[in-house]
C-alpha cells in the first residue's frame, strides 16, 4: 500500500471521528482537512547568480515530485539590485495524493532526520488554520543527494487547512503525526 493511500485511509477512517468527537461537529463535512501543501525556496544570491535557479528547481522537482514553477520578482527594487521579473526562486503546490505522500515522507522520514530535533513549533499558525515550516537544509529529504548540492539553503513549507481556528489545525496535523513540541 503506498504511503499516500495510507494516510488517506486514516484520515477517512480514523481521523475524521477523532475531531468529530473532539469538536462535537455534527457533520463530517466540518471536519477540517488538509487542502495544499505549498513547498517554496527563495534566494538573495539568485540576483546576482542567476543559475542558482535551476539548482533550485531541480531540488524542488526531487522533493515533491513536481516541476515547480519560477518565482519572479514583482517590482524594482534599487537598494537590492532587483529587477522587476527577474527569477528570484521557485515554488511549488501539492494537491491530492502527492500531498498526502510529502506530507507522509515529511513526518515519516525527513523531520528525524533534523539535527538535534525536539518537533516542529506549535505556535506557527496564521490564526485561521494554516502552518507554516520552515527548514533550513534542503539535505533533510532523501531525495537530494548530497555529493550533488550546490549549496544548502532554506525552504518553506506551508499546510493550508479548512480549519476555523488554529486548534483545530493543529489536532489534524497532530492527527497526521505532525510531532510538535510542547
Amino acid at each position: 500500500m503506498s504511503s499516500s493511500v495510507r494516510l488517506k485511509n486514516s484520515y477517512k477512517t480514523e481521523i475524521v471521528s477523532l475531531m468529530m468527537k473532539k469538536f462535537n461537529f455534527n457533520n463530517i463535512n466540518e471536519v477540517p482537512k488538509i487542502t495544499k501543501i505549498t513547498i517554496n525556496c527563495v534566494n538573495r544570491e539568485t540576483i546576482q547568480n542567476g543559475k542558482m535557479v535551476e539548482s533550485i528547481v531541480s531540488d524542488l522537482t526531487l522533493i515533491s515530485g513536481q516541476k515547480p514553477v519560477v518565482a519572479r520578482a514583482k517590482k524594482s527594487i534599487a537598494s537590492f539590485k532587483l529587477r522587476k521579473g527577474q527569477a528570484i526562486g521557485a515554488y511549488v503546490t501539492l494537491r491530492g495524493d502527492r500531498m498526502y505522500e510529502f506530507l507522509d515522507r515529511l513526518v515519516s522520514l525527513s523531520l528525524p532526520r533534523v539535527r538535534d530535533f525536539r518537533g516542529v513549533p506549535a505556535k506557527a499558525f496564521d490564526g485561521r488554520g494554516n502552518y507554516t515550516l520552515g527548514i533550513k537544509e534542503q539535505i533533510i529529504f532523501p531525495e537530494i543527494n548530497y555529493d550533488k548540492i550546490d549549496k544548502i539553503r532554506g525552504i518553506g513549507i506551508c499546510i493550508s487547512t479548512t480549519a476555523k481556528n488554529n486548534e483545530e489545525g493543529r489536532e489534524l496535523l497532530r492527527c497526521f503525526g505532525v510531532p510538535f513540541r510542547d
